[in-house]
């Protein structure tokens, strides 16, 4: 339950408490996470949720002139950095109760804040993804121990980015099912061991709806973000790369 953000570590569930864990592991039990008959209304309770928390986060800011976010450290990944204090806003009066879908309510997203120190906004960090990155990090960084340093590599998918052949790694290879497009991504390892999401599909797919032309130094992650409620959650950098997405060392 560890994230690894450049050589330092930082539980998500040691700042919401034993009860939001017991909560969200009755979910995995129950294999109730993601359940299809739920998805179809996923969208709009997002959109809800959102608006409501975005609302009370304005009127917070506009009064206080401070933001209602956890501190975190500076290498802590953009997707992952800024939590939202939800006990602040409550304890203000700003927000009456928690929403369901937040993982401080046995839900299965983060309430996380981007564009901190120009226009805030809202946005949530999907924890199914999180936790299933993590545990394969976790099995990785046990790989390398073992291995003087080489990573269970598969295939080059990028410059500096393999596959993961779980063959090497033991175990099944989770199902990381995409919060844009509901597809199956697939995970990538870098040089130094860092495992991470490849949204190179959603990120494709997300440049094919518009007609604004990718620059050369633009973070493609951003068109992601723009486009939804979620960030992508323990991605890489892209670049675009000869007509295409390419994840590139931040």
């Amino acid at each position: 339950m560890i994230a690894i953000t450049g050589g330092k570590t930082m539980s998500i569930f040691t700042r919401f408490g034993s009860a939001a864990l017991i909560a969200f592991l009755m979910l995995i039990l129950s294999g109730c996470l993601y359940p299809d008959e739920q998805r179809a209304g996923a969208n709009a309770s997002a959109r809800e949720a959102v608006l409501t928390v975005q609302d009370a986060v304005d009127r917070y800011k506009a009064s206080t002139e401070v933001l209602p976010i956890v501190n975190a450290d500076a290498d802590v990944p953009i997707y992952e950095k800024f939590k939202l204090d939800f006990g602040k806003l409550q304890r203000t009066g700003y927000l009456a109760s928690i929403p369901g879908i937040a993982f401080e309510n046995g839900g299965t997203v983060v309430f996380i804040v981007i564009d901190e120190e120009t226009k805030p906004q809202v946005k949530l960090m999907d924890v199914v993804v999180f936790q299933a990155v993590d545990g394969v990090q976790s099995r990785v960084n046990e790989y390398r121990k073992k291995h003087q340093g080489d990573n269970p590599a598969g295939e080059e998918a990028y410059p500096g980015f393999r596959t993961i052949d779980f063959g090497k790694l033991g175990g099944s290879e989770p199902k990381i099912r995409s919060m844009y497009s509901g597809q199956t991504l697939s995970l990538l390892v870098n040089d130094k061991g860092i495992v991470y999401v490849d949204y190179g599909i959603d990120i494709s797919a997300a440049l094919k709806k518009t007609d604004a032309a990718p620059g050369a130094e633009e973070d493609l992650r951003r068109r992601l973000v723009d486009a939804s409620y979620y960030v992508p959650v323990k991605s890489p950098v892209y670049r675009w790369v000869g007509e295409a997405p390419q994840a590139v060392e931040s």
